[in-house]
């Protein structure tokens, strides 16, 4: 079984990026490799985020709160207001919301075929994040 943390790392995150490489080259017209400076990721990274051959394994976008959080970092950093560390805490913050909304409970599923979603609490606990 793997830990939720070990799900998001593999998916979330990912999903993450991609929405904001995405946002980044389309609405802000950015280059992939200024893109990949500010995520601190490679080019051909964004480039596979662009193309959805990376972070497709879970649609994160589809509520509004998330949305608007991913549309914010990705303003903040074109606005250079977020440093490395800063902008690990957003994508922190992001998880802990697509955790809580019980968007990930389906990858956990799969990870774990004995997993009942519908009994598990680990994600939607206010002590399961690991630093908000």
């Amino acid at each position: 079984m793997l830990m939720p943390c070990e799900v998001a790392v593999k998916s979330v995150i990912p999903a993450i990026r991609a929405f904001i490489s995405n946002e980044l080259t389309q609405s802000y017209k950015m280059k992939q490799s200024d893109v990949a400076d500010l995520l601190g990721i490679t080019q051909a990274a964004v480039s596979k985020y662009n193309r959805q051959v990376r972070g497709a394994a879970i649609k994160i976008d589809q509520t509004q709160e998330i949305q608007a959080m991913m549309q914010e970092i990705s303003k903040q950093l074109t606005e250079q207001q977020l440093s490395g560390p800063q902008l690990s805490i957003k994508i922190c913050e992001v998880c802990k919301v697509v955790r809580q909304k019980g968007l990930m409970c389906l990858l956990c599923k799969r990870s774990d075929p004995t997993l009942d979603v519908k009994k598990c609490y680990v994600c939607k606990s206010e002590k399961s994040t690991c630093r908000n």
